[in-house]
C-alpha cells in the first residue's frame, strides 16, 4: 500500500510533464564526421524543430561545434565521445535526471537504459557481410545492436529491404516492431549553376577536369577498388574520354589498398582523392560532375544515389541490396562485381547525351519524392506512439 501511495504522489509531482511529451535524441555523430549517421540526426533534428513545437526535445552530443545543428529551444546536454563512457555511464545517467518518454538511438543503446528505446538501424552489413570490416569492429556491433533490437520498443529502417534483412537475421520477434522510414536528400542539395559549381571545384580543389564522381567512405563495402578497376577500363576503351575519376570520402583502415590500387591502375594521374568533404563542397561536387557513380556491394538505403539524383546529376549504381528499391527506373543499375558492367553504364551515360539528359531529369523526379520532412513526421508518430504507451502502462499501474 505504501508503494502504491508514493507512485500516487510521484505521478502527480511529474503532472506537467504527463501532458508534455519529452523525446531525448542520441545526438553524438553530430559534427564527427560520421557521414551518413551524422546526415541522419542532423536533418531529424532540423525537421523537429520546423514540425513540433509542442513536444521538448533533450539532445545529447560529443562534439562542441554540434550544437550550431541543434535548435536553441532543444534541451543540449555533452557526453563524452568515448562509447564506453557514453553507453555505460553517462546517458543511463542523464537520461534518470531528465527523464524522457524515450531514447532514439542509432544502431547501440546504452547500458541499463531506464526509458523506452526507439533504434534506427539503417542496415545489417555487420552480420551479412563482416568481412566489410575490422573483425573487432564487426563482432562488436552484432554484440551491442544485438541486445538493442530484443528491448528496443520500435525499430527505424530505411528500405524494404533493410527490413527484410533485420528480420532474416533477428527474427519474426522484431518483425512487429519494424517501421519503414526512408530517409531523403538534404534540402540544400539542388540544382546550381554548373559554372558556379565547376568554379567552386576549381577553386577548393585545384581541380579544372571533366570528372565523374564517387561518394563514400574508403572502406571495402563501397567498392572503391572495383571502380578504381572499371575506371581505367572505360579510358583505355574510350580513349577520347577526358574525365579524371574523383572519389569523395573520408580516409578509413582499407583507405591504403585503396590508394595503391588507383597508382597500379595505369591512371594514377587521373585519379583524384578529395577526402571528407563538407556540405557546401559536396553540393558542388555533385553539381560539377558529369556522372555520379554507387558501386557500392551492400546498403540499406543508398544516400548518395538520392543525392546527387537531387542535384540533377545522372546516376550510375549496383543493382544489389537496396539501390534498385531506391533508383527506381532513375538510375542505370549494373552489378558492382562484374567491371564490364560497371564500364558499360558509366560508357552509355558519359557517350550518349541525350541518354545522360533523360536520366537527369528522372533522377530529379524521384528525388522530389522523398523528404526530410516526410521522414521526421514519420518518426515522430512513431516517438508519439512509444511514449503513450508508455504513459497508459504508467497509469494503469498507479489505478490498479
Amino acid at each position: 500500500m505504501g508503494v502504491r501511495l508514493e507512485a500516487v504522489a510521484i505521478a502527480g509531482s511529474l503532472l506537467p510533464w504527463l501532458i508534455l511529451m519529452r523525446f531525448a535524441i542520441d545526438a553524438h555523430a553530430i559534427g564527427r564526421h560520421l557521414t551518413g549517421n551524422e546526415v541522419y540526426v542532423r536533418s531529424l533534428l532540423k525537421s523537429f524543430a520546423a514540425l513540433d513545437d509542442e513536444s521538448e526535445f533533450v539532445t545529447y552530443f560529443s562534439a562542441e561545434d554540434a550544437r550550431q545543428w541543434i535548435a536553441d529551444r532543444f534541451h543540449a546536454r555533452q557526453v563524452s565521445a568515448n562509447p564506453f563512457l557514453r553507453l555505460g555511464l553517462e546517458l543511463p545517467m542523464r537520461l534518470r535526471q531528465d527523464r524522457p518518454d524515450l531514447l532514439h538511438v542509432q544502431y547501440t543503446a546504452p547500458l541499463a537504459c531506464p526509458v523506452p528505446i526507439v533504434v534506427s538501424v539503417h542496415d545489417v552489413s555487420f552480420i551479412e557481410h563482416p568481412d566489410y570490416f575490422p573483425r573487432l569492429r564487426a563482432w562488436q556491433l552484432r554484440r551491442t545492436v544485438s541486445r538493442t533490437m530484443r528491448c528496443a520498443a520500435r525499430i527505424l529502417t530505411g528500405s524494404e529491404f533493410s527490413r527484410d534483412a533485420i528480420v532474416r537475421n533477428y527474427g519474426q520477434a522484431c518483425a512487429e516492431k519494424i517501421v519503414v522510414v526512408p530517409n531523403a536528400a538534404a534540402s540544400g542539395l539542388r540544382p546550381i549553376s554548373r559554372e558556379s559549381a565547376a568554379a567552386a571545384v576549381r577553386a577548393r580543389f585545384r581541380f579544372a577536369k571533366p570528372f565523374v564522381l564517387s561518394v563514400g567512405d574508403l572502406q571495402p563495402r563501397k567498392n572503391p577498388i572495383g571502380l578504381i578497376s572499371a575506371f581505367a577500363e572505360l579510358i583505355r576503351a574510350y580513349p577520347q574520354l577526358p574525365h579524371h575519376l574523383l572519389l569523395a570520402g573520408k580516409d578509413t583502415w582499407f583507405s591504403p589498398r585503396v590508394h595503391e590500387a588507383a597508382r597500379q591502375s595505369g591512371l594514377a594521374g587521373r585519379i583524384q582523392f578529395a577526402g571528407f568533404v563538407t556540405d557546401d563542397e559536396l553540393l558542388h561536387l555533385y553539381n560539377a560532375c558529369d556522372l555520379f557513380v554507387f558501386p557500392s556491394f551492400y546498403e540499406g538505403f543508398g544516400l548518395p544515389v538520392l543525392e546527387a539524383m537531387a542535384c540533377g546529376r545522372a546516376v550510375a549504381c549496383s543493382r544489389t541490396s537496396a539501390m534498385p528499391e531506391v533508383a527506381d527506373g532513375a538510375g542505370i543499375l549494373f552489378d558492382p562485381y562484374s567491371t564490364a558492367e560497371i564500364v558499360r553504364a558509366m560508357a552509355d551515360l558519359l557517350l550518349d547525351a541525350e541518354l545522360r539528359a533523360r536520366m537527369e531529369r528522372l533522377g530529379l523526379q524521384r528525388a522530389s519524392r522523398f523528404s526530410w520532412h516526410a521522414t521526421a513526421q514519420k518518426t515522430l508518430e512513431v516517438y508519439r506512439q512509444v511514449a503513450e504507451h508508455k504513459r497508459a502502462k504508467a497509469r494503469e499501474y498507479v489505478h490498479r
